[in-house]
């Protein structure tokens, strides 16, 4: 018997769910399902993306809706216009043996006459993202005010992305006694705002542990050097030649750029993010589904849209600047039941985040280094093998094995095999046994409150620099940091032993961020004069008080920046999509593809203020390099 018998629903209902495909509920259906059936209520429903949310609100509001009524009777509200129609498209397969029911997405970049045209001919439930929602509402184009039941989906990722307002007016707008059912993967103070504000005594469904992760994905984390973080990439990619994974970016710039970066490589990949259109992201998507695409590089914002079965691998190439928003990404992979694994690039200064992370999904990391050349060899060679074993023969070749036969007449089995292989093989392993070890000299993670811990040498290994600005430009050493790190984009504690003078000052960072630091501040203006930075000989080992400022440190000798030596190997070609073998050459960015605009001027600082200039987007690691030709 189906377990979907056991919850009360419909005949037609169960009808499509025999169509779907669907032979068992989540624990979220299990549990919202019945509930939601016996009786009128609001209920706050916790669970992870990927849970079967989305079928847990449907077929009740389905089976609640009066389908010889043509007003709107429930309100969908989603983050975003991807999630909006794939929630629509759902509703619309559970609801194909219901007469008369009639489901209308409405959101950005789409007509709004038309969405409008779709609700007057008749709309029992709108699915609608809350900016596009709320311009209906101001221009007088639908009516929720006498709706019975209002969804929020995804609730606190809509907070997240600054809907907050947009959703309390349109919850305004709704009549005091419909149920509002809240489902989300977390539970932030807005959220719970929200629903006490909202709601009456909803009911509570919690999937697991409050704000935890999926049983079913595992946590691992690989610590490099900011500068390896796109090779390092590269390599995890090929240490899994099945992969098929989100690749997630905290910027649309760092995500097109990545994105570009693989396809040259010779990856399958490509982007999601926000300035795509609608077309291009539909055409993205159907690839990926398709899975003509190995490794989709999304924001965060676009990847709401997602869901695609059998994601093995979700790739943080950054960390997300919301912590909780973790939960999201990882929620990809390992669904309905299945594994999935996902994976934290990550940079000394960014460890601190892993524990915080931890505290939220309540599991832990497991700390692993890049593979090795080597290892990836080894990997990629036992895949070729399994690959070639595995071949479907068409028997059309059988005409031509004569004359195959007679070219390779007097090759002995084994020398047979080690020259096929070589054929797809050699380029990859010349390539890797060139290659250098990616892991970060230290492996360990620091405690919480390491960063002031007494550095080895005076600086520990970390870079002091000169910079042409100090009291005299309205700085003090507060000031000072929060400009650095505005200005760098760059984390808390990653600025540090700040100490201000009246015509100039020093500031340290982790060598991993100097590159970075000597191409963005050297380009910088501040009041049309042009910002100077230089690696300092000064330790900064004078007396600091308890806030970390320096009363000691005198100018000291300066030095110009060490040129970079040295660019990355070529790698080889990858062949067809799903070997792991990539293109022979590893290209330098595109002009202008990699890293943001750099402003010729910066904000006039007026009253001591402090207009800084914007923030850049982080870069994957490298400066850029001039292109090399390919080499076939």
């Amino acid at each position: 018997m189906n377990k979907f018998e056991q919850l009360g629903l419909s005949e037609s209902l169960l009808k499509a769910i025999k169509d779907l495909g669907f032979e068992n509920p989540s624990e979220v259906q299990e549990k919202a399902i019945p509930l939601l059936l016996e009786k009128d209520t609001d209920m706050v429903a916790l669970a992870q993306t990927g849970t079967g949310k989305t079928a847990a609100f449907g077929f009740p509001v389905i089976q609640k809706i009066d389908a010889d009524n043509r007003n709107t009777q429930a309100l969908i509200l989603s983050p975003t216009r991807e999630l909006c129609l794939q929630i629509t498209n759902e509703l619309k397969n559970y609801s194909k043996y219901e007469k008369g029911i009639n489901v209308v997405a409405v959101y950005g970049g789409a007509s709004i006459t038309e969405q409008a045209r779709d609700i007057k001919r008749g709309a029992q439930i709108i699915v609608a993202t809350p900016g596009r929602m709320q311009d209906m509402i101001n221009r007088g184009l639908v009516n929720i005010t006498q709706i019975n039941y209002c969804i929020l989906d995804e609730a606190d990722e809509m907070l997240n992305m600054g809907f907050y307002e947009d959703i309390v007016n349109i919850l305004s707008t709704t009549p005091d006694d419909k149920n509002t059912w809240l489902f989300s993967a977390t539970m932030p103070a807005e959220v719970a705002r929200i629903g006490k504000q909202f709601m009456t005594n909803p009911e509570e469904i919690t999937v697991g542990t409050k704000n935890s992760g999926s049983a079913t994905v595992s946590h691992e984390f690989y610590l490099v050097n900011a500068r390896d973080r796109y090779e390092a990439l590269k390599r995890l990619a090929d240490a899994n030649p099945d992969i098929f994974s989100v690749v997630f970016c905290r910027t649309k710039r760092d995500t097109q750029a990545i994105a570009e970066k693989l396809v040259e490589d010779g990856y399958s990949a490509a982007a999601l993010h926000g300035d795509l259109s609608q077309a291009q992201r539909d055409g993205v998507m159907k690839s990926f589904r398709g899975r003509q695409i190995q490794m989709l590089v999304a924001t965060d914002v676009a990847a709401r849209g997602i869901d695609v079965d059998n994601i093995t691998h979700v790739v943080n190439y950054q960390l997300p600047d919301e912590i909780e928003t973790y939960n999201h990404r990882s929620g990809r992979t390992g669904r309905a039941g299945k594994l999935g694994t996902s994976i934290v690039i990550v940079t000394k200064s960014e460890l601190r985040k892993i524990s915080s992370i931890e505290r939220i999904i309540k599991q832990k990391f497991e700390e692993k280094t890049i593979p090795s050349g080597i290892e990836i060899c080894e990997i990629q060679l036992l895949h070729l093998a399994t690959k070639i074993k595995d071949t479907e023969v068409d028997h059309e070749i059988d005409n031509y094995l004569p004359a195959i036969n007679d070219v390779l007449e007097g090759l002995t089995k084994e020398e047979l095999i080690k020259k096929m292989v070589s054929v797809e093989f050699n380029r990859f392993i010349n390539y890797y046994k060139k290659t250098r070890d990616l892991s970060s000299q230290s492996g360990e993670r620091r405690e919480r409150g390491d960063d002031h811990a007494p550095r080895e040498n005076n600086n520990g290994g970390a870079t002091r620099y000169f910079v042409n600005i100090g009291s005299r430009d309205n700085f003090d050493w507060m000031t000072l940091k929060d400009y650095l790190k505005e200005t760098l984009d760059l984390g808390r504690d990653d600025v540090f032993k700040v100490d201000v003078k009246e015509g100039f000052s020093f500031f340290n960072t982790d060598p991993e961020h100097t590159d970075k630091v000597m191409e963005v501040l050297n380009n910088v203006q501040l009041e049309g004069r042009r910002i100077n930075v230089e690696i300092s000989k000064n330790d900064g080992g004078g007396r600091r008080d308890h806030n970390g400022r320096s009363s000691g440190g005198g100018f000291g000798g300066r030095s110009s920046a060490p040129r970079r030596e040295g660019s990355s190997d070529r790698a080889p070609r990858r062949e067809g999509s799903g070997g792991g073998f990539r293109s022979d050459r590893n290209s330098a960015p595109r002009e202008g593809g990699f890293r943001s605009e750099r402003s010729s001027s910066a904000p006039r600082r007026e009253g001591g203020s402090s207009e800084r200039p914007a923030r850049r987007s982080e870069s994957f690691g490298d400066s850029p390099r001039p292109r090399r030709p390919r080499r076939d």
